[in-house]
């Protein structure tokens, strides 16, 4: 990647307070930490860091804890709203995004307490209120998961 385009992403990338300011997820539901990069209409990368501490821990599954795959995606999905309201503008922050599909879900490997769970969304299609995505997420280079998912986004 060059310096021009390094730099673009970098100086996108969002904490949390400013994800808490772009999609309405709130803890418990709220599975990105970080957004480390992004490019407007084009990709973003997410961070999840997966601690023992979960909710869905306690029953999914107390003696060999598995992040759930319904979740994994659900946080791509997440990385994938972020970059939309980087897209579209402040005036779609906010917002509530509804899927609409979820198509070829593969589940590669467990996620564990532990793992950092980077979640690469790109855009495939993309209107102003409904878009479609393909994502991937892997732990330390490893694809564990990968899903398309169109959502549409609605006013409250």
């Amino acid at each position: 990647m060059d310096d021009a385009r390094t730099g673009q992403a970098q100086s996108r990338a969002k904490d949390i307070g400013q994800i808490m300011e772009m999609i309405p997820h709130r803890y418990p539901f709220l599975l990105i930490d970080r957004i480390q990069e992004i490019v407007p209409g084009e990709y973003a990368i997410g961070i999840k860091n997966v601690s023992m501490n979960e909710w869905f821990f306690e029953g999914h599954f107390p003696s060999h804890p598995v992040m759930p795959g319904v979740l994994i995606i659900e946080a791509m999905a997440q990385t994938a709203a972020v970059m939309v309201v980087e897209t579209l503008g402040p005036d779609t922050a906010g917002k509530l995004v509804y899927f609409m599909s979820i198509d070829e879900a593969r589940f590669r490997k467990p996620v564990a307490p532990g793992d950092i769970l980077q979640l690469k969304v790109t855009r495939l299609r993309g209107r102003p209120t409904v878009w479609k995505c393909g994502g991937e997420a892997t732990v330390n280079g490893t694809v564990v998961a990968e899903a398309q998912f169109t959502a549409m986004i609605l006013d409250r």
